[in-house]
């Protein structure tokens, strides 16, 4: 990581917070194919409209999603497209984990029958 301020590592901790809950998360992704009004945003990950108001209003004020009025509706878009770097390499290192994981179960099976030998 980068030397830097407090404000700046502060800045980091802000932005990692809002993308960590499983709903953000799902908002962002459903966010990744473009631009969705809310009512889409309801309809495609579920729970109450206060509920996912909510947590578009903490993504926008992290600068992940901006968004804009039409009428009555208002619509969502990526507004930092960093994000999903920042996913897939979370999601790459879960991936290595989860083989290792996997490796170290099989090697303690096969030391298991091997003892049974």
């Amino acid at each position: 990581m980068r030397e830097g301020s407090e404000q700046l590592l502060g800045r980091i901790a802000d932005r990692l917070k809002a993308m960590a809950d499983p709903m953000r998360l799902r908002i962002l992704h459903l966010l990744q194919d473009g631009e969705r009004c809310v009512n889409d945003i309801l309809g495609k990950v579920g729970g109450s409209q206060a509920n996912v108001s909510k947590h578009l209003s903490v993504l926008r004020r992290a600068g992940l999603v901006e968004c804009r009025r039409e009428g009555v509706n208002v619509y969502y878009r990526i507004d930092d497209p960093t994000v999903f770097s920042i996913c897939d390499t979370i999601c790459n290192s879960l991936e290595r984990q989860v083989n290792a994981e996997k490796q170290e179960i099989e090697r303690g099976r096969a030391a298991m029958l091997a003892g049974d030998r």
